[in-house]
This record gives C-alpha cells, sequence and structure tokens, in this order.
C-alpha cells in the first residue's frame, strides 16, 4: 500500500510529559483517515510535528517517501495543507483577501486558481463582508480554503467541526468527501464528535497515552464491532443474575438497560426472568458504536 505518511516510533518529551511515546502510525494515500483519541492523547502534538511547527524528541517520520531528517522534507510539506487548532485568518479581511496574502506567503506568481477555492469551499458570495462577521462555520471553511492554497494533496485538519452548528457540520463534512473523492485529497482528521467522524473515515487511528494502540480500515472496524441486544427491563439486578448464571456477556447501561453480546433464546430469558420477579419491557438489536469501540480499547469515558 502507498502511504502519504508513516511515522516510525515517535517521542516528543516537554520537560517531564511525554507526549508521544513510541507512536507508529500509516495513513494511506487516497484515504481519510480518522484521528482519534482523548484530549491529551497527543493528537494535536503529532499534527504540530509533522507540519514542522515542532521538532520530535525521538524516532522519525515519512512524508511522500521523504524523512524528515532529510533537506528535501520542505518539498514535502509544501504538498501539505493544515488546519491546526483554530483557522489561521484575518478577521478584518475578506474571503478573497485572506486568500491573497496567503498566495503571497507561499511566494506564488499569480492567482490562479483563487475563484475555484473559494467555490470549492461555498464562499464564493461572500463578497466585501469581513471574516469578522463570518459564522463559525464560515471561518472554519475559510481555514481549510487557506490550507488548499498551493493545491497540497494531503489535508490535516484538527477538530474541524468543533463548535460548529448541526448545519456547520454538515457543510464541512460534505466539503471535506468533496475534497477526498472529487480532488483526490487525503485527509487526515482528528475529531473528538466520533459519530460524526464515523460518517467520513475510511481509515482510522486509535492513539492512547503518545502511542497508537490499534490502526483499522473503516470496513474491518465495521466486521469488529460487536452486534449486541440491547434489554429495557424492570429490574437490571435481577437481569444480572440471569445471564450471569447463562454464562452469557453484557454491559449494564443504567438500572433498566442492559446491552446482552449472545444471541439470547428469548422465551428462555423471559422464563427466567419471570421467576425473578423481572419483566422485559423491550429488546433491540444493535451495533457496536465506533465510541463503545474506541473505550472498550482504551477505558474511560473520555472520547475527545
Amino acid at each position: 500500500m502507498d502511504y502519504v505518511l508513516k511515522a516510525n516510533a515517535l517521542t516528543k518529551n516537554y520537560k517531564h510529559y511525554k507526549a508521544l511515546d513510541g507512536l507508529s502510525m500509516n495513513v494511506p494515500r487516497g484515504a481519510i483517515y480518522g484521528f482519534v483519541g482523548k484530549n491529551g492523547a497527543g493528537k494535536t502534538t503529532l499534527i504540530r510535528l509533522i507540519c514542522g511547527l515542532q521538532e520530535p524528541t525521538s524516532g522519525d517520520y515519512t512524508l511522500y517517501g521523504r524523512k524528515n531528517t532529510e533537506r528535501e522534507i520542505m518539498n514535502s510539506r509544501r504538498r501539505m495543507g493544515a488546519v491546526v487548532e483554530t483557522p489561521s485568518i484575518y478577521l478584518n479581511m475578506t474571503a478573497e483577501d485572506n486568500l491573497r496574502q496567503q498566495y503571497r506567503i507561499l511566494g506564488l506568481p499569480s492567482y490562479d486558481g483563487l475563484g475555484e477555492i473559494l467555490k470549492l469551499v461555498g464562499l464564493e458570495d461572500a463578497g466585501k463582508k469581513k471574516a469578522r462577521n463570518f459564522s463559525l462555520g464560515m471561518r472554519q471553511r475559510l481555514g481549510i480554503a487557506i490550507a488548499l492554497v498551493g493545491s497540497p494533496d494531503f489535508l490535516v485538519l484538527d477538530e474541524p467541526v468543533n463548535g460548529l452548528d448541526p448545519q456547520g457540520i454538515i457543510e464541512i463534512r460534505e466539503l471535506i468527501l468533496k475534497l477526498n473523492r472529487e480532488e483526490q485529497i487525503t485527509v487526515l482528521i482528528s475529531s473528538h464528535i466520533l459519530d460524526e467522524l464515523s460518517r467520513l473515515a475510511t481509515h482510522y487511528g486509535f492513539i492512547d497515552k503518545g502511542h497508537i494502540v490499534r490502526e483499522i480500515s473503516a470496513g474491518d472496524l465495521e466486521a469488529a464491532c460487536r452486534k449486541c441486544v440491547r434489554l429495557e427491563v424492570t429490574n437490571v439486578q435481577a437481569l444480572s443474575r440471569v445471564l450471569d448464571g447463562m454464562g452469557v456477556e453484557y454491559n449494564i447501561l443504567s438500572d433498566r438497560a442492559a446491552d446482552v453480546y449472545a444471541k439470547v433464546h428469548v422465551s428462555r430469558l423471559t422464563l427466567a426472568l419471570a421467576e425473578e420477579s423481572c419483566e422485559v419491557l423491550s429488546m433491540q438489536e444493535r451495533n457496536e458504536s465506533l465510541e463503545s469501540y474506541y473505550i472498550s480499547l482504551v477505558g474511560g469515558n473520555e472520547n475527545g
């Protein structure tokens, strides 16, 4: 497989704190790579390293086959666009002037393609409106537009839907899918909104305490996410006793609900619960969510 980014045993120390601890990851060309981890797990640190904003303490990475220790890494980084943490935009400028400024920063000889970029991100009608008067969604799309100056084919987005309303989230999702499918741009996207990420990603990397605990394709993840039966009952303690007696794996969700990870013989279960004076109120087949899968990997309740 052809990889845009390969990280090998990356470590980043800040005094007594280890932000990255032997992290290795592989982002395939053409993928939308969902980068999943708790707050403080090391997502933004990794992004800052590959963007050249910081240097690793040890380990290395390659972009388009060039190691970060080679002088030619700058040529690889020119093929990248990034929005790290918050979009870098000039609030007193229009969308077009923001893009013109980025063209100048990159030393591009002309403004060719500027109009196409604005159209691509849906800001072609922003006119003379200053960025300070943009909605959060418009600012995020402008940040992505700035990252697209220079025609990169690898886009790195750090929490691109953070703080957006539902409409803004949909707009960013559709834009990312369009860039990937129509413009063939590989995307690395970190997000704490796992349900939204599951609508986008073709591959995932799960990071915990500075290292990757698992990389998996969306197809393999779908196969790995276990099916379960969600039961709502009048007495979850009675349900727990019955399921323990059956030797069945389950997870208690509340004082009335539990997920059962096995094929349930409905009549047998209902009779056993009746003997415990417990009634089944509802029963529904479900698939394990991305969030549940992530928590089963790393534990805890945060999913940032």
